[in-house]
């Protein structure tokens, strides 16, 4: 068990390199548009590209794992992520370093799910909620950590930096797995869903441009739509091609088990709101209070220790109240520091606003650690793999619109109600998101996850 714990925190480290780096290049847009004299908007294609290649080629990730190996797919997904984050650094023009971040993209579609199933393949259900435990902190961590981070390193030293930081973690990382990680399983000659793979690629792409175009402004939100429609049209194709086809990218079946079901439907309203809160009160400090970008960067990193914070004792709620109850005390604190953000004034005293973030990053980290340790306690070993890759196709695509949804959220109520407003709005958008799955809880049995938890 000791050894599966160390395999666990690795993996994390990894997952933690990816999203952070999925981030982190937002506080460096200024300063790389900048050094290569282009636009900013044009440097911000260095998010969106990374965002669009890593979602789009999740899916290859578990058929490739299963035929060569889950180790050596995420060692090569590892070195291929340290390698081209020395590229970056180095780079000598704007699109030699667009060309790197896709293949940072590419790197982490091929590390992002491998590393969970390199986890949760072997865990028994007994010991999925501890293990699960581990592969949060990363999606809790990062988001939070990249502003200030980001800012520091770029503010101090150079852009560059955000890049360089990736090499010592990378070569770690490769060291230790290479010991750490187990053999991977042996070859499996299944046939790709080629014609599957099509769709949810284009899908995937076309939702997520979509979202990176309304970001950009009003002018840009017809021809967001369009694309919004054309990529929800191929989803539902894709859906079809899933229950129809003899060999699909991967089995929809999975689905009908409500504790997996959960993982891709409520899960994804959670993971649209940790995407986007930390954007939001980082925008909203800065623009409506006036603060400066590192005082307000302080000001989030509370929302990480409210992470950090209830981690030690996420395991002991759900052990004594169970999931369906710790659901609804995970959501109610989101719903109320939503709401209670949107009543914040530049006359707020700061001691609130840390209040209120604590209890955002508990109700977050609570509620993540509940859903990982539901999602794969009722299946099937044979199944982990399929429900890993749809798993993290559904938690990337949401994670990706979720700061494109507030952003344009934000953008429409400010212009209709003005800045105040809109930002009282946007907030309360990310409270009322929570009503889905609060809903979706109301249905589950009492006794779902018994299988988890200690008896």
């Amino acid at each position: 068990m000791q050894k599966q714990v160390r395999t666990a925190l690795l993996m994390a480290a990894s997952l933690f390199m990816d999203m952070m780096d999925g981030t982190i290049v937002t506080s460096a847009i200024p300063r790389i548009a900048e050094a290569f004299h282009v636009q900013e908007s044009t440097a911000s294609l260095l998010v969106s590209s990374y965002i669009i290649a890593l979602a789009v080629l999740i899916p290859l990730s578990g058929r490739l794992g299963e035929r060569y190996g889950h180790k050596k797919i995420w060692m090569y997904a590892v070195g291929g992520f340290t390698i081209t984050s020395f590229l970056s650094a180095l780079s000598t023009s704007f699109y030699m370093l667009l060309a790197m971040r896709i293949m940072q993209g590419i790197s982490a579609s091929l590390m992002t799910p491998t590393a969970r199933i390199i986890v949760m393949e072997k865990t028994p259900p007994k010991d999925m909620l501890r293990m699960t435990s581990f592969l949060i902190w990363p999606a809790l961590i990062a988001p939070a950590l990249a502003p200030v981070l980001g800012g520091i390193l770029v503010t101090s030293l150079s852009w560059h930096w955000i890049f360089l930081i990736n090499i010592p973690l990378g070569i770690v990382c490769l060291l230790l797995g290479q010991r750490l990680i187990p053999p991977g399983v042996p070859y499996v000659d299944r046939h790709f869903g080629s014609a599957g793979f099509a769709e949810i690629a284009t899908m995937s792409t076309l939702l997520l441009a979509a979202g990176d175009m309304a970001s950009r402004g009003a002018v840009y939100y017809r021809p967001s739509l369009v694309l919004l429609a054309i990529g929800l049209v191929i989803g539902l194709y894709f859906c079809r091609h899933l229950c129809r086809a003899e060999s699909p990218l991967f089995s929809p079946w999975p689905m009908k088990i409500a504790s997996f079901r959960i993982s891709q439907t409520g899960e994804s309203f959670l993971w649209l709101s940790v995407g986007a809160l930390p954007y939001l009160l980082t925008v909203f400090l800065q623009s409506y209070f006036g603060w400066s970008p590192v005082k307000a960067g302080m000001y989030i990193l509370f929302i990480f220790l409210g992470n950090i914070g209830i981690k030690p004792f996420t395991t002991f709620i759900i052990e004594h109240i169970r999931y369906k109850k710790t659901f609804y005390l995970a959501f109610f604190w989101i719903f109320v520091s939503s709401f209670g953000f949107a009543l914040a004034t530049p006359s707020t005293p700061g001691i609130i606003l840390i209040i209120l973030a604590v209890f955002s990053g508990m109700g977050r980290s609570l509620s993540l650690t509940a859903y990982n340790g539901l999602c794969f306690s009722e299946l099937r070993h044979e199944e982990r793999n399929d429900a890993n890759t749809l798993t993290a196709v559904t938690s990337n695509l949401a994670t990706g619109l979720g700061i494109s949804l507030i952003t344009v959220v934000n953008a429409v109520s400010a212009h209709i109600a003005g800045m105040e407003k809109g930002y009282e709005i946007s907030f309360l958008f990310l409270g009322i998101l929570m009503i889905y799955p609060i809903i979706e809880t109301s249905m589950l049995p009492d006794n779902i996850g018994e299988n988890t938890l200690k008896r």
